[in-house]
């Protein structure tokens, strides 16, 4: 998976301004600002708690900020909900359609709600079903679909009244990959066409695919770019790669290798962060000296997943500061 090349900059159509939500002592969303251009796939990548789906139901009108401001297609989130609503598509992180219906009737009974009858209704129905690859399905109760199917659809009802604004709460959660690819793709023509696409995922793949993606820890904002311009936080050859016969082991030989900033678990390798370049036959060497060996190291390009962990450690060494 890749992202496209970024839209044209043009003005943006969410913007948000030191935008905080508190649950009593609780900070869910701490003084978040971002702007998201007309056309864009804009990715908010964070663990589950972040602060991804609050921000998510703030923007879309269902939920106050107690500080902060925000607008949507040019409307205030709190002065303006209601207009905010008829503008855009929501897909909530929760299955939200009713399993007791059929494809076609969930589709009219969300065509209803965004005022949309006779032959126009008839059309965004039928395209929704053609998108959500349902032609086959359209008379099957949505709760005997599979996972995919379901979202897909999802989707198509989120689409039904051509909004220029999407936002999508982990929409591929508990899908195949095939089903997440193909959902994907549908995102990648929206986009395309025009649709701001507004993602929050978890998945360190599906935000390679987003033209922005902000990274959300703990309810802050820590860090808002392109993937490639976030990886850059490692400079050329400071980030290596470690294979050896006991991976777990070896964790705390690298720690303590001087020259050595980080390094953590990747799987069945190690990821090692370096002050340096050229320090590969210092931590192979280190590894065999320690019993694990052989081991062979070597530079590799930095993962979405080694900047997010890189990331989040840099704020919370700054915050015990």
């Amino acid at each position: 998976m890749s992202a496209q090349a970024a839209p044209a900059a043009t003005a943006p159509v969410v913007t948000a301004r030191e935008l905080s939500r508190t649950f009593g002592a609780f900070v869910a969303v701490d003084r978040v600002s971002f702007e998201v251009a007309p056309g864009e796939i804009f990715g908010f990548l964070g663990s589950n708690g972040a602060g991804k789906t609050t921000t998510i139901r703030i923007l879309c009108g269902l939920l106050a900020p107690t500080s902060g401001s925000a607008t949507v297609a040019g409307f205030d989130v709190t002065s303006d909900a209601a207009r905010i609503k008829t503008r855009i598509g929501y897909m909530s992180q929760k299955f939200s359609l009713y399993t007791d219906l059929t494809v076609d009737e969930n589709l009219r009974f969300w065509g209803g709600t965004y005022r949309l009858w006779g032959s126009e209704a008839e059309r965004r129905r039928d395209w929704a079903i053609e998108v959500a690859g349902l032609a086959a399905r359209r008379r099957t109760l949505v709760r005997e679909l599979p996972g995919g199917y379901r979202q897909r659809l999802a989707l198509g009802c989120a689409l039904l009244h051509r909004p220029p604004i999407v936002f999508l709460d982990e929409p591929t959660g508990g899908v195949d990959p095939e089903a997440r690819r193909r959902f994907w793709d549908l995102i990648d023509d929206l986009s395309v066409q025009g649709t701001t696409v507004f993602v929050t995922t978890h998945s360190m793949d599906e935000a390679e695919r987003c033209h922005r993606v902000a990274l959300m820890h703990a309810g802050r904002l820590l860090a808002l770019d392109s993937v490639r311009a976030l990886k850059r936080i490692f400079p050329q050859g400071t980030l290596l790669e470690a294979t050896c016969p006991r991976p777990a082991g070896a964790l705390e030989v690298l720690e303590r290798t001087p020259g050595v900033i980080e390094a953590a678990l990747f799987g069945d390798r190690l990821h090692a962060v370096c002050e340096r370049a050229g320090m590969a036959p210092v931590l192979a060497r280190a590894l065999d000296d320690a019993g694990n060996g052989p081991a062979a190291v070597r530079a590799v390009p930095p993962s979405l997943e080694d900047v997010f962990i890189r990331t989040i450690r840099d704020a919370e060494a700054g915050g015990r500061s």
